[in-house]
């Protein structure tokens, strides 16, 4: 019969021997052993009055397979030396372990490092840098705006220019972990958008309070409405804590049209979409949140704005 290729190999035809003659390197518990080689024959001598032939011969050629004995105490040691990887051990003796036992693993620590848990972010307590902007406070940032605002762009620009460690979390990046299955809200906004756009904030929120419990900055980038408050800022602040920074990032509807055309995928909205997001955020004026106009502004400048703004929050953080 035909193997096909990677199938295993058929069963030994003999006990200790595989289909193509060769020995097993070691036999399995119950099995029979191979018949043990005879020993090699003794030089010829010539028979004399006080020659005797040595007792306990150990077995011939002709002896059956699975009647091996084991050796006596007086049995000369075999031909050959035993394989270096299989020492000897008396029978009954406890197994010696093959290794160092396993270091009791602990579910909040990585390797050697001992992580602190995540906890509510508290109210910002770091004054300013005396030249100016955040300096190496350890802070919280959301950054609101309608499609096409740039909040990605600017977010993930304050996070690598900053001096201390700062990560960018994306709302939409984290949503679209869901490969299949994933619920696009420009198919129709339904529960289960709704319930994929709920489980990524708190996610984000999970990962924000992970870095700040270790000394790691964040930002990060959502399009919260004003007009459902519950949902949006106060759905953050209990993902994040009462210490988060927000700040809203409404450029004009020009600019906002010009910067959705330029994108791809399902991140583009069409046109009506994106004038009726940005009518919506519009409602921001008047909150107390502080509001960017980065119309004329490019991304470097925007984000040294961004900077001076959350500066501005750490001495007298906005009432939200």
């Amino acid at each position: 019969m035909q193997q096909s290729a990677g199938a295993p190999l058929p069963p030994s035809q003999g006990p200790g021997y595989g289909s193509g003659g060769w020995a097993h390197q070691g036999a399995q518990p119950g099995s029979q052993r191979p018949p043990v080689p005879s020993q090699p024959p003794a030089p010829q001598q010539p028979p004399g009055p006080h020659h005797m032939p040595a007792p306990h011969q150990p077995p011939g050629p002709h002896q059956p397979p699975g009647s091996h004995q084991a050796p006596g105490p007086h049995q000369p040691p075999g031909p050959g030396p035993a394989p270096a990887h299989a020492p000897h051990v008396p029978r009954g003796a406890p197994v010696p372990p093959q290794g160092p036992p396993a270091a009791p693993s602990s579910g909040d620590s990585t390797g050697h490092i001992k992580l602190p848990p995540g906890g509510p972010v508290p109210l910002p307590a770091s004054p300013p840098a005396p030249e100016g902007g955040t300096g190496a406070a350890t802070l919280a940032v959301l950054l609101i705006g309608p499609a096409g605002a740039g909040k990605t762009t600017v977010a993930r620009h304050w996070a690598m220019s900053r001096r201390v460690p700062t990560a960018h979390i994306s709302l939409d990046d984290v949503r679209e972990w869901v490969c299949s299955g994933f619920a696009d809200p420009q198919s129709g906004w339904n529960d289960h958008s709704e319930a994929q756009y709920r489980l990524a904030r708190r996610t984000c929120g999970f990962a924000a309070r992970n870095f700040l419990a270790n000394s790691i900055s964040c930002i990060l980038d959502d399009a919260v409405f004003p007009d459902r408050p519950v949902v949006g800022l106060g759905g953050w602040k209990r993902h994040v804590g009462p210490g988060l920074l927000p700040v809203v990032l409404l450029p004009g509807l020009e600019i906002v049209l010009e910067r959705n055309a330029e994108r791809s995928g399902n991140r583009r909205l069409s046109d009506e979409e994106v004038a009726s997001i940005h009518g919506r955020m519009a409602g921001w004026y008047g909150s107390g949140l502080p509001i960017i106009d980065n119309s004329k502004y490019d991304v470097e400048t925007t984000a040294r704005v961004l900077d001076d703004v959350l500066a501005r929050s750490l001495t007298s953080p906005p009432s939200w």
